[in-house]
């Protein structure tokens, strides 16, 4: 079932950004390996766990499909999920993944499992452009969370599979390892 209008992140080419960002947050949004990996270690000792927020077959947004490069009107698997530290979300991620790319494919079968975790693992996979936003997530609406200051996204592809990945970092993330908030 779609959602009603949302106000969608304005996204730029990331070095569009860099002038407004912070170097400790350039670290974070700049970064073309897993933010789960690098979650992990930033927040150890405490345990990372991922809460499935969201998942279902549904049209993207229209940002969304440009990005992906597929009509509007395309079917597409969504995942909303909050990367979470001690149970304390860091960040809030939208995966899109048109269905027509899938090629058997079972993400329905990630759960709680970061989707990261198994894209990075794959030989070939190709990470596009960063972009970046300092606009708040226009998901995650059912957690007490504040937005952070930045959001990032970039598509993913592995053979004929391609993933939207948006990752919206959190006050929390920003508060826990004493970052600027802008």
């Amino acid at each position: 079932m779609s959602q009603g209008p949302v106000t969608l992140p304005r996204w730029r080419p990331l070095a569009a950004a860099r002038p407004a960002m912070p170097p400790v947050w350039w670290h974070w949004v700049a970064s073309r390996d897993s933010l789960t990996r690098r979650l992990v270690a930033a927040g150890a000792p405490r345990a990372f766990r991922v809460r499935l927020l969201d998942q279902r077959i549904d049209r993207p947004h229209r940002d969304e499909a440009l990005a992906l490069g597929i009509p509007i009107a395309q079917w597409a698997w969504l995942r909303e999920v909050a990367l979470c530290l001690d149970e304390r979300p860091w960040v809030l991620a939208r995966s899109v993944a048109p269905l027509s790319r899938l090629r058997g494919q079972r993400l329905e079968r990630l759960g709680d499992r970061s989707l990261g975790s198994w894209l990075f693992r794959q030989p070939d996979l190709i990470r596009g452009p960063l972009e970046a936003t300092a606009d708040p997530p226009p998901f995650g609406h059912t957690l007490p969370v504040a937005a952070g200051p930045w959001g990032r996204r970039s598509v993913l592809r592995h053979g004929h599979f391609a993933v939207l990945v948006q990752e919206f970092f959190l006050a929390s993330m920003a508060d826990d390892l004493g970052l600027p908030s802008r």
